[in-house]
């Protein structure tokens, strides 16, 4: 009987997704194996901007570049606090003070640095980023807890005419919501 872990790939294996350094573990996105070819020239080529680097913004940054995303502009105004840390896990006690966008993409750079990221610390609603700026995206995707700030990304990205994943969570309950300009996803 072949055993699971003969089916895996080589440690040796990479993928376009996140090219092996040397003496480097394997990650996640190797062991699963290369994505066809064009979807994986889109997705390295797809600029995307992540809105908030907390819980959820951490779940993304590294979902994304594991996934084969590779241009990715994140913003956050908030400091790490030590409450943060149980439940962010790109954030280390030594974190604590600085930006979250500024460290997740300085953590997420360390798993795969083949990721050309951009951290902003600044607010959202901060008027440089208006509708020309969320031009230059293909998506945009929402990790933010503040209403005022999700209300205003929702209609920067509608003027846009950019999709949205919005994500919230209560608790232990999540949602996901994705927001197009004239269509309706369920």
């Amino acid at each position: 009987m072949r055993s699971y872990r003969a089916s895996l790939p080589s440690p040796h294996y990479q993928t376009p997704a996140c090219p092996r350094r040397r003496n480097a573990e394997p990650t996640m996105a190797q062991l699963v194996g290369p994505l066809r070819k064009e979807l994986a020239d889109s997705l390295s080529s797809c600029r995307v901007l992540v809105v908030g680097a907390g819980g959820i913004g951490c779940e993304l940054l590294k979902n994304l570049v594991l996934t084969g995303f590779k241009n990715i502009e994140v913003i956050d105004l908030d400091t790490i606090d030590v409450s943060n840390l149980n439940r962010q896990f790109l954030f280390q006690k030594k974190h604590v003070g600085k930006s979250k966008a500024q460290v997740a993409k300085e953590s997420v750079l360390r798993f795969c640095p083949s990721a050309n990221i951009t951290a902003y610390h600044d607010s959202i609603m901060n008027p440089d980023y208006n509708v020309e700026f969320f031009r230059n995206f293909q998506l945009v995707m929402n990790a933010l807890d503040n209403r005022a700030a999700r209300n205003h990304v929702n209609r920067m990205c509608l003027a846009a005419d950019i999709p949205l994943i919005e994500s919230g969570t209560a608790g232990y309950l999540g949602q996901v919501t994705v927001i197009k300009k004239a269509r309706i996803f369920y």
